[in-house]
C-alpha cells in the first residue's frame, strides 16, 4: 500500500513538473517573425506568463462589486461622516498582507537599516515608532514604553506608534529587499553565497567574496539598468547578441531583467480605503452566481460580536472594548484575551483569509480624508489623493535617474496629464535645469493631478472651523481602545499622517496585474482558435 502510494505521488510530480513546463511564444502572429531567437532580431517574448504565487505575506482577494458603505447601521447620536456615503463600486482584484505588520517585522526593517547605514543615526532614529504613544497622564503604561516594540513576549503584535508616512516607506523598503531576494535567489543576480563568500563545498580560505555593489538594491533603479550585477543565471540579451555575435555557439550577452520579464514583483503599499473596506467585509463567503445571500455588518457572518459555533459559542470574535472600562473581560474568564492588542494570528479569519480586519489595531490606508469622497470619486477603484509624480532624470536627456543618498529615485511633480511631444519633452526638459539655490526647480508645474485646495469641491469645509486638510489621513477597522461601532468596515477617521497612535498599526497591499478572475466557480469557458500558422516560404 505504501509502495502505491510513493508510485502514484511520483507521477503526480512528474505529471505537475510537466504542465508547469511553459511552451515558449514562438513568432509573431502579426508580422510573422520568429521570438527569441537572434537571428531575427532577438525580440524577447516570455513563456506564457503565469503570475505564481503573490508576493511574501500576501493573499489574493478577487475583486468585484459592492456597495461602500453598505454595512453602516444607524447609531443614534453618530456623526455622518463616521460612514462612506453608500454607493455602489467596483475594485480590481489585488493582494493584501494576511496579518497586519507586526513588531517583529518592523525590528527587521531597522536592523536592515543599522547594517545598511550603522553612521546615519538620523535615518534609523526617523524609522523608530514612537513608543511615548503608551504614556497616558492617568494610567501606568511605562512597560509598555520600554518593552511593546522590543520585547519578545510582543514580537507577533502589531507594530503601533507608526505613521502613515512611516508606513509608506516601509512599503517602499519591503519592496526591494523581496525583488532583490527573488533575483539572488535564482541567479538573475550574483547569489547571496557568492556575495557574502559562504558558498557550499568550499573551505573558508577558498572562498572568495564577489565585489559588493554600491549601495542598497533598489527595484526601480535595477528596472533602469543602473545596478551592474549578473548572475550564473542572468537573463540572454538575444538583441544585443544579433548585432555584436560573440562567435561562441547558444553565447550571448547578458542583460538585466525587465520588467517584460514578467519576474519581479509589483510594489507593496497601502491599499485604499476601498480595497480595505471590500476586503474587510468579505462578501464573498455570502456569494453565489452574484447573488449575495446575505449582508455582514461585521467581518464575520451574524449581528453578534461573539461566535455561535457550539464548539467556541460564547468566544468573542475580535479584539475590542465591550463597554468604556470592559477591555479584556473578567479574570478566569476573559472575554477577547487581550488587555491590549494581540498576536496579529488571533480569533477566526474572514472569508478571505484575513485576520483581524475589525479590532486588535485600528489601520492606515492611503486615501486623504474628506467627509463625502464617495459621492464624487470614480466608481471603479475609487481613490482620494493622487499626486502624480516623475522619476528625477540625472540630468537633461540622460537616460539615468537621479537618486537620494539611499539609493531611492527622487521623484518630483509630474508636468503633464498627457504623453507629451517629442519638442515638448525638451522643452520642459530645459526648462526644468533652472533651480533656486537649494536646488529647486523653479518652474511651476500647471498640471495639478488630485482636487485639492481651491480645486476640492468638498464645500463644507468652507466658511467653517476644521481639521481636515491635505495631510489628514485616513484609517479602519476599529482597535483594542475603540468599541463595538468601529468594527464596522464602513466606519472611517482621520489622523495627520505625520502622526500616530498606540491604537493604529497597518497592513499592506500589492496590485494585481492579468486577468481579474483568481476563483473560478467553473471550468467553462468560450473556447477560442489558435492564430492561423504563417509560412513565408510558401508564398
Amino acid at each position: 500500500m505504501k509502495k502505491t502510494y510513493l508510485y502514484s505521488l511520483f507521477a503526480l510530480l512528474i505529471i505537475g513538473l510537466y504542465s508547469c513546463k511553459s511552451k515558449t511564444v514562438s513568432k509573431s502572429d502579426k508580422t510573422g517573425w520568429n521570438y527569441n531567437e537572434k537571428e531575427f532580431g532577438g525580440f524577447q517574448v516570455p513563456a506564457n506568463y503565469d503570475r505564481g504565487a503573490p508576493g511574501p505575506g500576501l493573499v489574493a482577494i478577487e475583486g468585484g462589486v459592492f456597495v461602500m458603505g453598505g454595512s453602516a447601521q444607524d447609531v443614534p447620536g453618530q456623526e455622518l461622516g463616521n460612514y462612506n456615503h453608500k454607493r455602489e463600486i467596483t475594485v480590481s482584484s489585488f493582494y493584501m498582507d494576511e496579518t497586519e505588520v507586526s513588531n517583529t517585522n518592523w525590528l527587521e526593517y531597522l536592523d536592515w537599516i543599522r547594517q545598511s547605514y550603522p553612521d546615519d543615526y538620523e535615518y534609523y532614529y526617523n524609522e523608530l515608532p514612537d513608543t511615548l504613544v503608551w504614556r497616558r497622564p492617568l494610567s501606568y503604561n511605562e512597560p509598555y514604553v520600554d518593552n511593546y516594540l522590543r520585547h519578545p513576549a510582543y514580537g507577533d503584535y502589531p507594530v503601533v506608534g507608526v505613521s502613515w508616512e512611516q508606513a509608506q516607506r516601509y512599503c517602499t523598503w519591503r519592496t526591494s529587499r523581496v525583488n532583490e531576494l527573488l533575483l539572488r535567489s535564482q541567479g538573475y543576480m550574483t547569489s547571496f553565497e557568492d556575495l557574502y563568500g559562504t558558498g557550499k563545498g568550499r573551505k573558508k580560505d577558498q572562498v572568495q567574496a564577489a565585489p559588493r555593489p554600491e549601495g542598497p538594491f533598489n527595484t526601480d533603479v535595477y528596472l533602469n539598468g543602473q545596478y551592474d550585477d549578473r548572475g550564473k543565471n542572468a537573463m540572454k540579451d538575444l538583441g544585443t547578441a544579433a548585432t555584436n555575435p560573440t562567435g561562441k555557439k547558444g553565447d550571448a550577452p547578458t542583460r538585466n531583467v525587465r520588467l517584460e520579464d514578467g519576474i519581479l514583483k509589483q510594489p507593496y503599499r497601502l491599499p485604499t480605503e476601498a480595497e480595505w473596506e471590500y476586503a474587510a467585509l468579505g462578501l464573498i463567503g455570502n456569494t453565489q452566481y452574484e447573488n449575495i445571500a446575505s449582508n455582514k455588518i461585521y467581518p464575520w457572518d451574524g449581528l453578534g460580536l461573539s461566535s455561535a459555533k457550539k464548539s467556541t459559542r460564547g468566544m468573542i470574535l475580535a479584539n475590542f472594548k465591550r463597554s468604556k472600562g470592559d477591555y479584556m473581560g473578567v479574570g478566569g474568564s476573559l472575554n477577547d484575551k487581550g488587555s491590549l492588542t494581540v498576536s496579529v494570528r488571533s480569533y477566526l479569519p474572514n472569508d478571505f483569509g484575513l485576520y483581524n480586519m475589525a479590532g486588535n489595531v485600528n489601520e492606515w490606508v492611503s486615501d486623504v480624508f474628506r467627509p463625502t469622497t464617495f459621492e464624487a470619486a470614480e466608481a471603479f477603484n475609487p481613490y482620494r489623493g493622487n499626486n502624480f509624480q516623475d522619476k528625477k532624470l540625472l540630468e537633461p536627456g540622460s537616460a539615468k535617474i537621479a537618486v537620494d543618498k539611499y539609493n531611492n529615485p527622487i521623484l518630483v511633480p509630474a508636468t503633464s496629464g498627457r504623453k507629451q511631444t517629442w519638442a515638448e519633452k525638451q522643452a520642459a526638459l530645459a526648462a526644468n535645469t533652472a533651480t533656486d539655490s537649494l536646488g529647486n526647480s523653479t518652474v511651476a508645474s500647471s498640471y495639478v493631478a488630485d482636487q485639492r485646495g481651491h480645486r476640492d469641491r468638498q464645500n463644507e469645509l468652507y466658511g467653517e472651523i476644521t481639521l481636515v486638510n491635505d495631510k489628514s489621513r485616513v484609517y479602519k477597522g476599529g482597535s483594542w481602545d475603540d468599541q463595538a461601532l468601529w468594527l464596522n468596515p464602513a466606519t472611517r477617521r482621520f489622523l495627520q499622517q505625520d502622526e500616530s497612535t498606540a491604537d493604529i498599526g497597518f497592513r499592506c497591499a500589492m496590485t494585481m496585474l492579468g486577468a481579474s478572475e483568481i476563483n473560478p466557480r467553473s471550468s467553462n469557458n468560450f473556447k477560442t482558435k489558435a492564430p492561423r500558422k504563417f509560412n513565408p516560404k510558401k508564398i
